[in-house]
């Protein structure tokens, strides 16, 4: 039987980098990996990696043209909420018309595209939110990323859309931190910060969002799902877990709430998502939290 042709976007990001963990673990799958600049992952056999600009869609058209994949996993995006508040146009471009671009090939060259959503669409006025919960984001990111759901829904006639939340972990030449990293330098090196109470989410392992990618890819399941962790707690909850498991002092820490952090953004309060669906139909099992850190951070303590 042919291989199986799979193309991730953002292959040099966190997921990303999972995505190629995971596949290079399947030999009936040939992987295309693409993205920005030079490929980051350290190992450079078993996969291509191709250079592409997601927002260039005659490039776009072009890899896609040229290795006619089964399926795009499209991990791509400016994720930076923040900065969607002062680069509206950067936003628009990556997160909703490079979108499009993908979900209108992938009508026009008969491939399944996974999309990765957030629970950013959400207002957070309640925990668990279910994938018929109606959206309605506080920030411009939030927005973004549901006119991008929009997008492959009215566009893409084979999808699957995943909805995630506070993805953690670590990989080679990381560009950016993330919440379980940040929790542990800033312990380690007894930093004062201040860390939030009212913001409650569902962390996701970068290792189980890749595992939701993959089910979802395999099976080309159509719809939405929540693929994101089991343990809901906020995020002065979640940094106290990765003290107690290292032994760290919060004492330089201070617990706030976020209507003093003055961010440029609105965050919903509450969300996590539940994630009974992706169990059920896709066969997702996520790691505990407390697994998810051992994963991430083991007994090292020189990061």
């Amino acid at each position: 039987m042919a291989s199986q042709v799979v193309l991730v976007t953002g292959s040099n990001g966190l997921l990303g980098q999972k995505l190629t963990d995971l596949y290079l673990q399947k030999s009936d799958i040939t992987l295309i990996a693409t993205g920005r600049g030079a490929n980051r992952y350290p190992s450079k056999e078993g996969y291509v990696y191709q250079e592409m600009d997601i927002e260039n869609k005659a490039q776009v058209a072009e890899v896609l043209e040229m290795y006619k994949p089964d399926v795009v996993i499209h991990t791509a995006a400016m994720t930076q909420v923040d900065d969607c508040e002062f680069e509206k146009e950067a936003c628009v471009s990556l997160n909703i018309e490079a979108v499009k671009t993908l979900a209108q090939l992938s009508t026009e060259m008969d491939f399944h595209l996974v999309h990765l959503s957030t629970d950013f669409i959400f207002d957070g006025t309640k925990p668990m939110y279910t994938e018929t919960d109606e959206a309605n984001p506080l920030s411009y990111y939030g927005w973004s990323k549901l006119e991008a759901e929009k997008m492959v829904t009215e566009h893409a006639k084979s999808w699957s859309i995943l909805r995630t939340v506070l993805v953690y972990g670590q990989v080679a030449d990381m560009s950016r931190s993330n919440i379980i990293l940040w929790a542990y330098n800033t312990l380690k090196d007894k930093k004062v910060a201040k860390v939030v109470f009212d913001q409650f989410r569902t962390p996701t392992l970068a290792e189980d969002l890749a595992q939701g990618c993959f089910l979802a890819a395999s099976q080309k399941a159509q719809g939405i799902y929540n693929v994101a962790g089991e343990d809901y707690l906020n995020i002065y909850e979640l940094v106290e877990k990765v003290a107690g498991m290292f032994n760290f002092s919060m004492d330089n820490l201070e617990k706030v709430s976020s209507t003093t952090l003055n961010q440029p953004a609105k965050r919903p309060p509450i969300t996590g998502l539940d994630i009974t669906k992706a169990r059920k139909e896709l066969g997702y099992t996520p790691h505990s939290l407390t697994e998810g850190i051992q994963i991430v951070l083991g007994g090292r303590n020189d990061l």
